[in-house]
Parts: structure tokens; C-alpha cells; sequence
């Protein structure tokens, strides 16, 4: 096996392993430990220019991270990621000041942004300061996209929303809310320099059962429910309410069903449990209230009674899996049932919808009825035009549209200097020695021992009789402390300096988890087994170094690494450090244009 490269930012970048998960590659170790200093605004700020809407995502990302999480690989669960990054917004005073100005003059491009969601917010945010015009569009009367009108505000306050999504306004745009773009090709007539459509997947999927239309009064359509009760045109429910579907929208709706009067609500999907698409912490807390989750049931017909919705009939499925493991729910022989209730919500996943979107004008579209859209750059067949967020590639979530926002603001930007948008700059990445003293570092590597720190919540009773009030507390000051010492600070890197070892194996004797070996040099599969500890693990990289002098190479696991420099510690000649590898994205601006 040859000598690993670490030359570039992508080995140590993957080391890093909640950071390579971010879509937006936010430097969550360094935020965590600025939140552990007690430094929350500079923590924001650090988030603030990754992912823009730090207390939104604090309170609502589907949390990639937190997979990806090394101490996941250590112990049971991984750090709060997602949780420490609402305690740096919640904790972070006044930081209009530390926010860029609005462009002192105009730079006589016009960029037209359709839909007011988080990745147009993005593009906004990215080319504001650089002195572009931007006009945003939106159906709606008020700012948000999705983040407004989707999100519950037991979940995501209305007040969150305000103060990030203005701090975005600020950086002088222009908001033409209220204003729906019905025809792409008439806004293209306006000759923008640009055009982003980040107009999201606002059609929820219907299913054409019988009874749907003689009980269409009563069957709701799950993300237009929701935009009806964040909008205050909706304010009860039926006694007796059905969820139909499996992911974070049916959880929504249930959990908000049982807030506007509904007593009984059931969510029934036609999957498995481990199989929905919610997120397990979603699942968690519709169970926390009450709200029982049915597996395994297809709904077979709306059943009603002069007019009247009176409930669904279910087949009752099982899961089969053929040789290759592919899953078919077949009948399962036991008789239907039938579930009795007021109103049914169908959230049984969404899709895109762009009537306004003419088919003579240029745009391609693939066979699914989605643009076609380069996933580097953003760009569709019309080279001024781009797409971003749930528009671009079908509903994900708003760390994705987050990162489409910010390449798309990077296309944009090169695209009116009339550069090349393909070619991609790297972004910035430093290797700093955190050497202090013969054994003292700048960071704190002592390993906790401590398991996740669960987040307050609010009483039951109390949450669940309005809508509006938040569910989860958040951690204080001092929980936040004791879950940020949770952080493996995996960005704090175990760099080898071949020429210095003397092979005297000290940091081999040392290591806690013996993720390092001194052994004879072979292929990596032969390598991988034979290891202090096999490097059982394919997707985790190893460290190898150059021929040392005996003949032997250094392997070191980056699997299992606790990144805690006992081995730096040790290590008699210095061919151990540890230095913090950072990495910032490159976004639109100077450090993107072509020299």
C-alpha cells in the first residue's frame, strides 16, 4: 500500500467525519469547542457563515452529522451536534454588528430569485455583499419558504425565523412578496443576468382511493394542512384524526393534530417501523405524546357516510425479501381493518410542480419531471437559469438547500464575471501545531466519559394544548458544557512525521483503542487484518506512512482514533503532533473568480 497523501484538504477533511457528512461542511468541532469556552457569538458566526440559519438548524436539521458522529463508533450515541448548535444561537447576544454591510454601490447585475425558502435565502445572503441586485419572489405574504410555512412553530418559533431570515433581508434586497411567478419565460423576458428558482416540492401526493372524492371535506393534503396552520387559517381538527405516511411530515402532522383538539390520533404507514422515512428522533417524540404508530396497513378505501368522512379500511401487509434482500409488502391473510375517524391527513411524500414553468423555452426536464440540473454548479439547460433546494433534485432538507444555495451563489457570481462556472475553487484549509509545551495542548483533550445529555422539554400537559408554545427547552449553559465535552475533537489531526521515528512503538504501547501498528508494508486488504485491532471498517481511511528504517511503515486506524494525543504525548523525537486541521468552504465572493 503507498505512502497515504495528506497533502491536499481531502484526507483530513474526511477525517472529520461530522463535517464530511454536513452537506454544507459547517466546522462543527470548532464550534463546539467555542461553546465549550462559553464563546457562543463567535460560534454563531462560524455557523452563520456555513449553514445561515443557525437557530433554525438548531432546532430542525435532519442532523447527517450526528450519524457520522466518530463517538457514535466509542459509545451508544453520538454528540448533540445539532442541539449545541441552537445553544450558540439562543446564547450569542447582539451580533448585528458582527453581520457584513450592505454593498456600498450596486455592480449592474440583476439576479431574480424565485421563492423566498432557504436556498434562495442563501443566494441571497452570498451575493448581496458583493454588490449584486437581487429581487426575490414568493407566492406568500411573508418570508421563509418551507422553514415558515412546514415547520410547526412548537418546533421552530415564529421569532427564529424573524431574526435570521432578517439578518439575510438586511444585506439590502429587494422582497416582492405576495407576488407568485406564474411564467418563467415572462421573467426571463425582464432580462435578468441571472435567474434562481428555489422554489421548492409545494405539491403534496394524493391517493386515489375510493371515498376520496364523495369525503374530500374531511381529507387533507399533509404540507398544505400545515401552511393553513402556521398561516392561522386553520385552528382545530376532528376528535378522531388518521396520519397516513411514515416521514417527518406525517410526524408534523400528527404531533399537530393532537395540539388543535384531536384526542385520537394514529399515524398508520404501510412500511415497517425501522423502515419510515422520519428521523428516529421524530418517531421518538410522537410517541412521547401519545401517538400511536401502526405498521404495516395499506389503506384500501375512505369510507364515508352521506358526505361524511367515517374512517379508512386497511389491508394488513407483510414484509417478504427475495435473494438479493429486495423487500415486497405482500397480503399478510389476516382480515382488513378498519379504523374509525373525523379527518384524515395525507402525507405520503411530496414532488415538485412547475406548471408555471413553460416546455418551448429551452429548460429540459428528465423523466421524473424534474429539471435537468448539473448538481456541481446548479445549472439547467439554460445557461442563466439555476435551480437549488427541493426545486433542483426532489425534497430533501434545508441543510441541502443550504449547500445548493451556496454553490449556486458561486456559479452565479462566476457565471456574470463571464468565467467558467465549472471550474470549482478549492476551499480554505490551514494545519495548525497545537503543541503548547513538551505535553500541553491548546485544546483540551481529555475524554469524557459522560453519555448524551438529554434536551429538557417542555411539561406534556402544557405543550400540547397550543400550538405556538415550544416543545424543546433547549440545554443551558451548564448542559451545554458537559455535551460539547462529549466532542472527540476529530478535527484536532494525528500527523506523522516519517523521518523523525525512531520505531521505538511507544505510541503504539500507549494508544487506548490500539488504532496504531508498526508492521511489514502490503495491500490494503492484507494490511487491514493485520492490525493491533482490524481495521474492519472500508469506509474509514487508514493513516500509512512512508518505508521507515527497519522496513516496517506506521498504519494508524482512523476508525477508532480518539484523537486525544497520547501518542504525541509519548513519542520521544516529535514525529507525533497534533495540529487542528480547519476548513471553510469557498463561497461566492474574491476567492471564487479566476486570478
Amino acid at each position: 500500500m503507498q505512502r497515504t497523501r495528506t497533502e491536499g484538504p481531502e484526507y483530513f477533511h474526511k477525517v472529520v467525519d461530522c463535517q464530511w457528512a454536513c452537506p454544507a461542511h459547517t466546522p462543527v468541532p470548532e464550534y463546539i469547542r467555542l461553546i465549550a469556552d462559553g464563546r457562543y457569538a463567535d460560534a454563531y458566526m462560524i455557523n452563520w457563515t456555513s449553514n445561515v440559519f443557525p437557530g433554525v438548524l438548531g432546532r430542525t436539521c435532519d442532523r447527517p452529522c450526528e450519524p457520522a458522529c466518530r463517538r457514535g463508533r466509542v459509545e451508544e450515541e453520538p454528540v448533540a451536534i445539532c442541539r449545541l448548535k441552537r445553544v450558540a444561537a439562543d446564547n450569542k447576544g447582539d451580533v448585528r454588528e458582527r453581520m457584513p454591510p450592505p454593498a456600498a454601490e450596486k455592480n449592474g447585475k440583476r439576479i431574480a430569485l424565485v421563492g423566498c425558502g432557504p436556498a434562495s435565502l442563501t443566494v441571497a445572503r452570498d451575493l448581496a455583499p458583493l454588490g449584486y441586485e437581487i429581487v426575490i419572489y414568493d407566492g406568500e405574504t411573508r418570508s421563509g419558504g418551507m422553514i415558515r410555512s412546514q415547520i410547526p412553530h412548537f418546533r421552530l418559533p415564529e421569532e427564529v425565523i424573524d431574526e435570521e431570515v432578517g439578518y439575510i433581508t438586511g444585506l439590502g434586497m429587494e422582497l416582492r412578496l405576495g407576488q407568485r411567478v406564474d411564467s418563467l419565460k415572462a421573467l426571463l423576458d425582464d432580462k435578468w443576468d441571472a435567474v434562481f428558482i428555489g422554489s421548492g416540492a409545494p405539491r403534496g401526493r394524493d391517493l386515489d382511493l375510493p371515498g376520496r372524492q364523495e369525503a374530500a371535506a374531511n381529507i387533507h393534503i399533509g404540507i398544505d394542512w400545515l401552511s393553513s396552520v402556521s398561516f392561522g387559517h386553520i385552528e382545530k381538527i376532528g376528535r378522531r384524526v388518521i396520519v397516513l405516511g411514515g416521514g417527518n411530515t406525517a410526524m408534523d402532522c400528527c404531533r399537530t393534530s393532537r395540539r388543535l383538539g384531536g384526542e385520537e390520533v394514529k399515524v398508520i404507514v404501510r412500511s415497517g417501523f425501522e423502515e419510515m422515512k422520519a428521523s428516529p428522533w421524530e418517531k421518538e417524540d410522537a410517541l412521547h405524546e401519545d401517538i400511536p404508530i401502526l405498521n404495516y396497513r395499506v389503506p384500501k378505501a375512505f369510507t364515508h357516510e352521506n358526505g361524511r368522512l367515517t374512517g379508512v379500511l386497511f389491508e394488513v401487509v407483510e414484509a417478504v425479501y427475495d435473494e438479493k434482500g429486495r423487500r415486497k409488502l405482500v397480503p399478510s391473510g389476516q382480515p382488513d381493518e378498519f379504523h374509525e375517524c373525523d379527518d384524515v391527513l395525507v402525507a405520503v411524500g411530496q414532488e415538485n410542480a412547475f406548471p408555471w414553468i413553460e416546455r418551448d423555452i429551452g429548460l429540459e426536464f428528465d423523466e421524473w419531471g424534474l429539471p435537468k440540473v448539473n448538481p456541481i454548479t446548479m445549472q439547467s439547460t439554460i445557461p442563466h437559469v439555476f435551480f437549488g433546494g427541493d426545486a433542483a433534485f426532489g425534497p430533501k432538507n434545508i441543510i441541502w438547500a443550504v449547500a445548493h444555495g451556496h454553490d449556486a451563489a458561486v456559479s452565479i457570481d462566476k457565471f456574470c464575471r463571464g468565467e467558467d462556472v465549472a471550474l470549482r475553487p478549492p476551499p480554505d484549509a490551514s494545519l495548525i501545531s497545537q503543541k503548547m509545551g513538551i505535553h500541553e495542548w491548546s485544546y483540551d483533550n481529555d475524554i469524557a466519559n459522560d453519555r448524551r445529555y438529554r434536551v429538557p422539554l417542555r411539561d406534556k400537559e402544557v405543550a400540547l394544548k397550543d400550538v405556538r408554545i415550544e416543545v424543546e427547552l433547549g440545554f443551558d449553559r451548564e448542559l451545554a458544557l458537559k455535551e460539547a465535552q462529549r466532542c472527540l475533537n476529530c478535527d484536532v489531526q494525528t500527523v506523522f512525521a516519517d523521518p523523525l521515528c525512531i520505531e521505538c512503538d511507544a505510541c503504539a504501547d500507549i494508544c487506548p483503542v490500539d488504532c496504531i501498528t508498526f508492521t511489514e508494508e502490503s495491500e490494503e486488504p492484507d494490511l487491514r487484518g493485520r492490525l493491533r485491532a482490524p481495521a474492519l471498517n472500508l469506509t474509514q481511511e487508514l493513516l500509512v506512512s512512508g518505508k521507515l528504517p527497519t522496513g516496517r511503515v506506521m498504519v494508524k486506524d482512523e476508525d477508532v482514533c480518539l484523537h486525544c494525543g497520547l501518542c504525541a504525548e509519548r513519542c520521544p523525537t516529535g514525529a507525533w503532533d497534533m495540529q487542528k486541521f480547519y476548513l471553510e468552504m469557498t463561497h461566492a465572493g474574491a476567492g471564487c473568480r479566476a486570478s
